[in-house]
């Protein structure tokens, strides 16, 4: 009991349920590649390397930031730093999804198999970036962008040039919706020597910027459904995703940061998980 309790506890402190946030980009690059649903069993391992590989990469991240969780007032009620779990045991869990990783990779094909300790190197490095760089944000998108190019390859066992483009586009999107997760940390990244695009720019302007990528992931989508050779449903879901996406930086202001969290994860899940939506659709009905 004590052990379901602790991977409990882990499963809550990395927010699993938020892999909805990238998952379905991912599975996005994955119909691109079958030019539809693909099979039952890619589509499982897929599901159970991107989950895996997300618990993996937030574990870790709190394992590292353990020590500044503690020194944040709005982290420090994180499990690590409250004393609900040991350093240990969070260590084991990123040794376990790592594993399960490179298991579905395996499952997957070879190349899938070859390139999983690299997106496990990847996705790793951000938890680091925020030391050295204001540009940790684009790092984690980067992390982000490897899902849609990861699921492709586990489809094909090989790299299509154009799911670059789909990957460039979940790097801006996910860099410009951390940047408005990070304007909450603003004072508390300038005392204690944090990188960030807040600290480094202010708030405004770190809203600007914000918003500048999500235009970029806009043009990128468009670009990629021009590139795959879609059709009007497509062409609809880059529109709805730029509606959502005005609509989340309408949450924010520089002057009231309250719905950050609305802004965050509502309006991202949506955004992910609408675009899949129009581009299966668009696919299975051009068949």
């Amino acid at each position: 009991m004590a052990l379901l309790r602790s991977v409990g506890t882990t499963l809550e402190m990395i927010k699993w349920e938020h892999s909805v946030l990238t998952l379905p980009f991912g599975l996005t690059g994955a119909v691109l590649a079958a030019r539809g649903i693909p099979s039952l069993h890619t589509s499982l391992w897929i599901v159970v390397a991107l989950v895996a590989a997300r618990s993996a990469a937030m574990a870790f991240n709190r394992l590292a930031d353990a020590a500044i969780d503690a020194a944040n007032p709005r982290t420090r009620v994180r499990a690590i730093p409250a004393g609900k779990l040991s350093k240990s045991f969070v260590a084991w869990f990123v040794v376990v999804a790592s594993a399960v990783l490179v298991l579905a990779a395996y499952q997957l094909n070879p190349l899938a198999f070859y390139l999983s300790p690299v997106a496990l190197a990847i996705v790793f490095l951000y938890s680091f970036s925020k030391r050295f760089t204001r540009w940790t944000h684009v790092v984690l998108g980067i992390a982000m962008g490897t899902a849609p190019a990861a699921a492709w390859i586990a489809v094909r066992g090989s790299l299509d040039p154009r799911i670059l483009i789909l990957s460039a586009a979940v790097v801006f999107w996910g860099a410009g919706f951390d940047i408005l997760y990070s304007c909450q940390d603003y004072e508390f990244d300038r005392e204690a020597s944090i990188y960030s695009v807040p600290k480094a720019f202010g708030i405004p302007t770190a809203l600007v910027i914000a918003r500048l990528f999500h235009v970029i992931t806009v043009l990128l989508l468009g670009w990629m459904v021009e590139a795959f050779g879609l059709g009007r449903i497509a062409v609809a879901g880059v529109v709805f995703v730029a509606l959502l996406l005005i609509y989340e930086h309408s949450l924010v202001k520089h002057d009231d940061l309250s719905r950050v969290n609305a802004a965050f994860f509502t309006m991202n899940g949506l955004v992910s998980m609408a675009f899949l939506f129009f581009i299966a659709a668009d696919l299975l009905l051009a068949r």
